[in-house]
């Protein structure tokens, strides 16, 4: 099978992703999605019956966007997976129409796993505090939190950063090349937790590109597929510019 577009270090490939990831016959450490949410009467928003399982056959480490009201409907497709965590993505300004209901100004990011916790690769960003935190340090022989139980004996020296925080405020891509455009900033954190550095990601969905951008600017390998070809044009012509956007 012939990529639509290629390069040193990501390949994208025009077809339904059902019929394209088992031809590839591939492995690899991170299935990055956005599905079609199904939620709308647009001609590309209908749902790929059975991906999630695909999915499952070619990587052990998945972040998947999508609505609570997607998940929840679609539940049953994932069960060959274990959830792990969420990840929202707040917008500067909301979407939708709905005026019965708070006005959604975010996304969800739901990551989930295979097989053992330990042997899939996880390493959360670490980012400055927002105060000046150097030089701290804490020692305890016991610490405790309600909700979580006891800490054993420990000793913790403050450099300063944090772990990055689970809800990332990012400005929604402006005039981008597709309706549901994922801004960078918000993938290379989901990249670089789950993928390690010269590492594979795919993503089923590709769209206009932008996982395999976030990804090329990380340090890692991509593969995109696409379904259909407005948009695969759109991201090879994106991914062959000399400045990446």
């Amino acid at each position: 099978m012939d990529p639509y577009y290629a390069d040193e270090q990501v390949a994208l490939y025009l077809g339904d992703m059902r019929e394209v990831l088992p031809a590839l016959n591939l492995q690899a450490d991170l299935i990055l999605a956005d599905p079609p949410y199904a939620e709308t009467s647009l001609a590309w928003d209908r749902w790929p019956d059975g991906w999630p399982a695909l999915a499952a056959t070619v990587a052990s480490s998945m972040w998947c966007f999508g609505s609570m009201r997607m998940f929840l409907d679609r539940r049953d497709q994932f069960t060959d997976w274990k959830f792990s965590q969420d990840y929202v993505w707040e917008k500067h300004n909301g979407s939708g129409f709905a005026t019965d209901r708070f006005r959604r100004v975010h996304e969800t990011a739901t990551h989930w796993y295979r097989g053992s916790w330990n042997t899939v690769h996880h390493e959360t960003p670490r980012v400055a505090a927002e105060f000046d935190a150097k030089d701290r340090s804490v020692s305890a022989s016991a610490a405790r939190v309600p909700h979580t139980g006891t800490i054993g004996a420990h000793y913790y020296s403050d450099d300063g950063f944090r772990l990055a925080r689970s809800v990332h405020r990012c400005p929604s891509v402006r005039r981008g090349q597709h309706p549901t455009e994922k801004p960078l900033p918000v993938l290379s954190n989901l990249i670089r937790y789950a993928c390690p550095e010269g590492g594979l990601v795919v993503d089923p969905f590709a769209g206009s590109g932008s996982t395999l951008d976030a990804a090329r600017q990380a340090g890692r390998r991509a593969i995109g597929i696409e379904a259909h070809e407005p948009y695969a044009e759109a991201a090879a012509l994106r991914l062959s510019a000399l400045v990446l956007t």
